[in-house]
């Protein structure tokens, strides 16, 4: 797998990174810790039930759907992990914003294993990130999507997974609904840019509301002594020949993501059912 534009295979394992400190603190020791999994079913906050008063018992059931927290599900391809890591990243920005929380989804994979055995791709039998169901997408309040480029645009297997949309779009059950992306690329003239825009089509068939991040990163999006992946379009990473880790900067930018689409989607608040 090559090109100058592609993620390359390494060794036979997926890119590990410690955990790095925290943005926000002055104190660069201080440990964040990044989640893995998704802590909260789908469905909201369990109600509790009515007292024996049912009035009492109404007024609980309304309090507990006001605080219902917005839902923000992070849809993302990683083969070699780079993707993966900044979809944890992204959560870990989301569920830092009061009110809203962060579902991690990965999208099925569309080569055999054969082909993935040559590729050096490692293995996610093991992985506790749940496939994602297309009909469920209607449940969230805003999503974004991350994937690796393939020269210059999403890898197909993410466009597979748009493909497979078609009933949630004829219905335009995702219309409305505020969308962004975080991408991987090779090299730094890869498609940080071109894959998120020539993805934003996706997300306008759909009626969806393309969020880009601009430029609210601040300085971070400006200093040129380090490599850095991510682009007003949206996060992102440079995967190099594939044993390059994300940069803390790269981590930093991706959790600012998360906690600014977190902040788009609390503005708009739970969009009504088209």
């Amino acid at each position: 797998m090559g090109g100058c534009c592609r993620c390359f295979p390494s060794k036979n394992k997926r890119v590990l990174v410690d955990p790095p400190a925290d943005q926000d603190s002055p104190d660069r020791d201080k440990v964040t810790i990044v989640p893995c999994r998704n802590e909260e079913t789908l469905h909201g906050v369990a109600r509790s039930p009515p007292g024996d008063d049912d009035e009492e018992g109404e007024n609980k059931n309304e309090n507990n759907e006001e605080k219902r927290n917005l839902k923000v599900f992070i849809v993302f391809y990683s083969m070699y992990g780079h993707v993966e890591i900044l979809a944890m990243r992204v959560k870990l920005g989301v569920d830092s914003v009061d009110g809203v929380k962060g579902f991690l989804f990965r999208v099925p994979e569309t080569l055999s294993a054969e082909a993935l055995g040559q590729m050096r791709v490692p293995s996610k039998e093991d992985d506790d990130v749940p496939l994602v169901n297309v009909e469920a997408l209607a449940e969230a309040d805003g999503l974004l999507f991350g994937f690796p480029t393939r020269f210059g645009s999403m890898a197909a297997q993410m466009m597979s997974f748009f493909d497979g949309t078609e009933s949630v779009w004829a219905e335009q059950r995702l219309a409305g609904k505020p969308a962004g992306f975080f991408v991987s690329t090779g090299t730094q003239g890869g498609g940080q840019e071109t894959t998120a825009w020539t993805a934003v089509t996706q997300l306008t068939n759909h009626g969806m509301i393309y969020v880009p991040i601009g430029y609210t990163f601040g300085s971070g999006m400006f200093g040129m002594d380090v490599i850095r992946g991510g682009s007003p379009y949206g996060s992102g990473v440079f995967s190099g020949d594939g044993s390059r880790v994300p940069s803390e900067t790269e981590l930093a930018l991706a959790e600012h993501h998360g906690k600014y689409m977190a902040s788009i989607v609390r503005r708009f608040g739970p969009v009504p059912p088209s």
